[in-house]
């Protein structure tokens, strides 16, 4: 017997990806593309729609199931707003794809997508409940319970990137998305351009963090200057999500966890001077394993 087929779809700030897959999260297929510089949604629509319909043709799936970079109203399949993309706030997601295809079309935030995909089938597998930090272009949240995606009121996400750190509305994403760990890396090495992270960057200009493990392993006193800040507001975030949820993991995913170890380690570190001291030293704290793919794989899950 053939397994049904269902389509993933991640709509991020910075990429999109298209899968087709089971629904178990085993992907057979795969488009992905990178949003072009002041892109607008309705371009991003309509590479969507181009490279649906070829993955259509090819898997017919049954359904298919959506990870929206940003805050939505799932009782209604819509996108409830974009800090990212211009014309995305308010679109009627769902409906647009099931009117394109045909097909029973399901809507999440995208951060949840990851959350419910290294729950079940990655990092998260075996504790309960299971927290998920996406730091990439910005910063998301998800928590699991019980396999499922937790739901406050609409638009419900755990919303750790727009948690304040200080009383002035200074943000978590502020501080630790990877716009702005890039904005962070330029200013330090302006004052240390001869520092092995300043002679990785060379000239070029935007994605800065992407060097920060590399300059980590030669030991350069700037980047480990960095790490130490950024994860110190990572860590203050997280012991509140700790104060409420009290997960049994904490998973870092993200274009920013590709800094890998001394990331988790920093973090793993600063945490507990945060806590309650009846917490310890707080939940486990893992790196993610699904990598890039952990959104689509998400989508591919949702029911």
């Amino acid at each position: 017997m053939t397994t049904p087929i269902r389509i993933g779809i991640e709509i991020g700030g910075t990429k999109q990806q298209i899968v087709a897959g089971d629904s178990k999260g085993q992907i057979v297929d795969q488009s992905r593309f990178s949003t072009e510089p002041n892109a607008n949604a309705s371009e991003i629509q309509k590479r969507i729609a181009d490279e649906l319909i070829k993955l259509i043709a090819i898997h017919q799936p049954e359904r298919i199931g959506i990870g929206f970079g940003g805050p939505v109203d799932i009782t209604q399949g819509k996108v409830a707003t974009s800090h990212q993309i211009e014309g995305w706030s308010g679109f009627a997601l769902a409906d647009w794809l099931q009117q394109l295809t045909g097909l029973p079309v399901v809507i999440e935030n995208d951060s949840n997508c990851a959350a419910l995909a290294e729950a079940l089938r990655g990092a998260g597998r075996g504790f309960n409940p299971g927290f998920y930090m996406n730091m990439g272009s910005g910063v998301g949240g998800g928590l699991v319970i019980d396999g499922k995606i937790y739901h406050g009121d609409c638009p419900g996400e755990a919303e750790v990137g727009h948690l304040r750190l200080d009383t002035t509305g200074t943000t978590v994403e502020d501080r630790c998305s990877g716009w702005a760990v890039d904005h962070a890396i330029r200013e330090a090495v302006k004052t240390s351009p001869d520092c092995p992270l300043g002679q990785l960057l060379g000239a070029e200009a935007g994605g800065e963090a992407k060097h920060l493990a590399d300059a980590l392993a030669q030991d350069d006193p700037v980047a480990h200057g960095i790490l130490s800040s950024v994860t110190r507001n990572l860590a203050f975030a997280l012991s509140h999500v700790v104060h409420l949820f009290h997960p049994q993991v904490i998973i870092l995913g993200g274009g920013l966890s590709l800094v890998g170890v001394p990331l988790r380690k920093s973090i793993e570190k600063q945490l507990p001077q945060f806590l309650m001291e009846i917490y310890g030293n707080g939940p486990e704290i893992k790196l993610a394993e699904l990598g890039e793919d952990a959104v689509p794989v998400g989508a591919l899950l949702l029911e």
